[in-house]
């Protein structure tokens, strides 16, 4: 099925789309609609279930069918709808569907939505931008040992009380109001005194305690603990320490280089750890030029970015906070609780980093369109290998069916804008981080006439505390 979709861009950041879903795909929706209502319909002469859904259409009505398919189908003719005509959506829809068609008709629907501004382009290419060299402190590379060390060392029984950085092997039992609760019960449970797995204040009351010794420890559960039951509950624990063993780490010379690497002495383990450091910095001194190239070429162009297309924008990022948190188990109504914050005020905190992944992505917009970038099916082919190869299909096959549906489009606006990256930051320039910063606090009269303009974006390093508001 092939939607029709025609644009037509309006003011402020904002298009209308109109689509139009062919009769065809309209008489197959409602046809398995009234098959789906025939599963739970009862009329005489048929087995619950077995209703044929021409039947179905004669006892309830076709338009009944009809609604029914439409208010079914429209989010993904919807969806299908924005991803076929190519557009970066901003915020949410604004929906107008027309009169229900009649049969053998198509059925027309609009959708007015914000879309990432257009740019005036400067220059991008030949940028001057600062580039740090990579920098590995020792202190880095003993924190590495450090931690090597830690992985190999071993914890062994003492005949002493316990202190900070001891394990404990405990059985405990946790009541509230004299009640034991659900997880609050557990045996041969390995603690680290001061590694703050436990809530608050529990560990330090073990602190000074003894192998076979039997202690009550009593702990406050805050007000935005996540288990219902237990938030600003009293309770009480009887705790008995079966065992106290303090960690041995082992000395770092060479034995331990060779125990812990490939390597036979400690220099060459440090040598080698020194090497793995300074390349992932320059892998992410790499990724930060990249950007302040793309933020340089957004300081020279010219874009309008209406408030309410960055508090949309904004939003969104709200949004996808909220669902990782979700995935992480975490209800975003106690994170905002634990932050002292509201949704209004996190949205509002968002909103410059909103402004600036706009214009950002406005300014790569513009230099792919400049550049004439276009993606090839095999560039394309070549993007979803990887993907390809996680489902266990091939890529030709994966970019036909993303063909049907027109979802290419996205994978390819993705591609065109990685390739617009490309052309910013392999011009640029690379000069000495305070060499670009003592440039850009040069006052210049285009610096100034950029600053009186409501238009100009701030960037970090440009010296100045942005423009101000009118």
């Amino acid at each position: 099925m092939a939607l029709k979709t025609t644009v037509t861009e309006l003011s402020d950041s904002r298009v209308r789309l109109d689509a139009e879903v062919p009769s065809e795909e309209l008489e197959n929706r409602v046809q398995r609609t009234a098959a789906q209502l025939g599963r739970d319909l009862r009329i005489p002469g048929f087995r619950k279930g077995k209703v044929p859904g021409p039947m179905v259409i004669q006892r309830i009505g076709r338009d009944a069918v009809l609604e029914q398919a439409v208010r079914d189908s429209l989010p993904e003719w919807y969806e299908e709808a924005i991803v076929r005509s190519g557009l970066s959506t901003v915020g949410d829809p604004k929906l107008d569907l027309e009169d229900l068609p009649s049969s053998g008709e198509p059925l027309s629907f609009s959708i007015e939505v914000g879309v990432t501004p257009k740019a005036t382009l400067g220059r991008y290419r030949d940028l001057e931008v600062g580039k740090r060299s990579p920098e590995v402190p020792e202190e880095a590379v003993q924190a590495e040992v450090d931690r090597l060390r830690e992985s190999f060392a071993r914890l062994d029984s003492v005949e002493r009380e316990a202190r900070a950085g001891d394990h404990l092997v405990l059985d405990f039992v946790g009541s509230v109001d004299g009640e034991a609760f659900k997880g609050g019960e557990a045996r041969d449970y390995m603690l680290e005194i001061g590694g703050g797995r436990l809530i608050e204040g529990f560990e330090e009351q073990l602190v000074g305690a003894r192998a076979g010794e039997s202690r009550t420890v009593e702990i406050d559960f805050p007000d935005e603990y996540p288990a219902e039951e237990l938030k600003g509950r009293h309770a009480v624990f009887e705790v008995q320490v079966k065992d106290v063993k303090e960690k041995q780490l082992p000395e770092v010379d060479d034995d331990f280089a060779s125990e812990a690497s490939e390597f036979d002495t400690i220099q060459e383990l440090r040598d080698d750890i020194h090497h793995k450091l300074e390349h992932a910095q320059e892998h992410s001194i790499e990724d930060e030029f990249r950007q302040a190239a793309v933020d340089a070429a957004v300081d020279e162009a010219d874009i309008d970015l209406p408030d309410e297309l960055v508090t949309a924008r904004a939003e969104e990022m709200w949004e996808r906070t909220e669902r990782v948190l979700q995935a992480q188990g975490v209800d975003p109504d106690t994170y905002l609780t634990a932050s002292g914050r509201t949704k209004e005020q996190m949205v509002e905190e968002a909103k410059e980093d909103a402004r600036r992944t706009l214009a950002r992505e406005s300014v790569l917009e513009a230099v792919a369109e400049a550049e004439g970038v276009e993606i090839s099916d095999d560039e394309l082919l070549e993007a979803l290998g990887p993907t390809a190869e996680r489902e266990g299909t091939k890529p030709e096959k994966l970019l036909a069916r993303l063909k049907e549906t027109g979802r290419d489009a996205p994978v390819r606006r993705e591609l065109r804008l990685r390739q617009a990256v490309e052309a910013i930051a392999d011009s640029a320039q690379p000069i000495e981080p305070g060499t670009a910063k003592a440039r850009d606090a040069l006052w210049t009269p285009e610096k100034q006439a950029k600053e009186e303009g409501s238009s100009h974006l701030w960037t970090p390093g440009s010296g100045e505390p942005g423009p101000k508001p009118s």
